[in-house]
């Protein structure tokens, strides 16, 4: 550093460019952060690291040992003073330490970024934000009409964050550390599954509408087998075994704006898995390759090709598209009918499929390798929420089944008599 020959300490010390010694005799140091570009200050009671240290101050290093590790952790990337980051700049960082993430993750990030550049929030120091203060913020978003989903979201990234810089030691507690619902009320509607009249009713509609008609097999699909729509979307001609009847779940299609059509692999280790054909299933597979009017030139999605779904153009149908589909068909039918049709989305078919088969009696984790899910709890909660009705029916079956085993029974001992 260069040295100037003006300013001196009170023991007549040469001090360096940003170094000063106040009135009370406390050395500081100015400089700007290279991370935040905000000026940012170091204090110490000794210049040296023998200096002596006023009657009553606590020990410290000394201020030159300390712009010496400022300095160290500049070169290695490290910022010095994290409590000055502002709540963006640490969410920032954060998502820096996150590598291999999908891109659909990747997109919940950047909507959780742009938000907080918008929100005054963001600009707060994050060794200021109390459990009270993110308590408040989090009920304020609410009120202003924020879905609990969005502010699921929001704070999915936040209370990571948070926890990484008091792993730090940036802060002493993370502020998020708590519940959604101890604070929130969750006003997000359920993607309950819609009863087997609304189910034919709705299928009926499609099957015979000169426009959605074209939409059938794979809305009827989604509705038997539980497949997740980006799973529906990725499959190939390859996919299907029509000889043993069986198809094969290993990837799925998804798109982003960015990136636009790309393959990803299943939701989880779970999802990877082969299922089987019903007698219905198989049929409707049999009209889709029926029916399928295979394109001049067929479209090559990171090495995958002869998707199943085509659109108009002869590309691989997308989530979106099935989600428009099903929001228009459902709209149409409404216009035309009295009786009103429920908000129906392909994720309400893999749970009216799962329902159903939780209905039917079918063992949980038979439940779990169709539905591909992870974790059996997931599983688990489809059974949990089966209602009243469902219960007396499961009794009734029961009692029935009973009922037929004694007879046959008595049958039984009548003949041996």
């Amino acid at each position: 550093m260069a040295v100037s020959e003006k300013r001196k300490d009170n023991r007549g010390r040469i001090l360096r460019d940003g170094e000063q010694q106040r009135a009370d005799g406390r050395y500081m140091y100015t400089y700007r952060d290279p991370l935040t570009r905000k000026v940012s200050y170091i204090y110490s009671w000794e210049l040296e690291p023998h200096d002596r240290v006023p009657s009553g101050k606590r020990t410290d290093l000394s201020l030159r040992e300390k712009i010496r590790e400022l300095r160290e952790n500049e070169r290695n990337g490290i910022l010095y003073r994290g409590g000055d980051l502002s709540v963006l700049e640490l969410v920032e960082k954060y998502l820096n330490t996150k590598n291999g993430v999908r891109p659909t993750t990747q997109n919940g990030y950047r909507t959780v970024v742009n938000f907080l550049k918008k929100d005054p929030f963001g600009e707060k120091r994050i060794d200021t934000v109390r459990v009270l203060d993110a308590k408040e913020w989090i009920v304020g978003l609410q009120k202003k009409g924020k879905g609990y989903s969005s502010i699921h979201s929001i704070r999915g990234v936040l209370r990571p964050a948070f926890a990484l810089a008091a792993e730090s030691d940036f802060i002493r507690k993370n502020p998020f550390d708590f519940e959604l619902k101890e604070v929130l009320i969750n006003d997000s509607s359920k993607r309950d599954a819609v009863e087997p009249s609304v189910e034919k009713r709705f299928l009926d509609f499609v099957k015979n509408d000169e426009t959605y008609r074209e939409c059938y097999d794979g809305m009827f699909i989604l509705f038997k087998t539980g497949l997740r729509v980006s799973e529906l979307s990725g499959l190939t001609l390859r996919d299907i075994d029509m000889k043993e009847r069986t198809i094969n779940i290993n990837h799925q299609l998804q798109t982003t704006g960015h990136k636009g059509k790309y393959i990803e692999e299943t939701k989880t280790n779970a999802g990877t898995r082969i299922l089987p054909m019903t007698e219905e299933v198989y049929e409707a597979f049999q009209r889709v390759l029926a029916n399928r009017k295979a394109p001049k030139v067929e479209q090559i999605i990171d090495g995958y090709s002869g998707f199943l779904f085509l659109d108009r153009r002869g590309k691989a149908m997308v989530s979106y598209q099935w989600e428009k589909c099903f929001q228009r068909a459902v709209e149409k039918h409404n216009k035309e009918n009295k009786r009103k049709l429920p908000k129906i989305t392909p994720h309400i078919c893999r749970h009216t499929y799962c329902t159903n088969m939780a209905k039917s009696g079918i063992s949980p984790k038979t439940l779990q390798y169709l539905m591909g899910h992870s974790s059996i709890e997931v599983t688990m909660n489809v059974y949990t929420n089966l209602g009243l009705v469902d219960a007396k029916r499961e009794v009734d079956r029961l009692e029935a089944m009973k009922e037929i085993n004694e007879k046959e029974q008595a049958g039984k001992r009548f003949r041996m008599a």
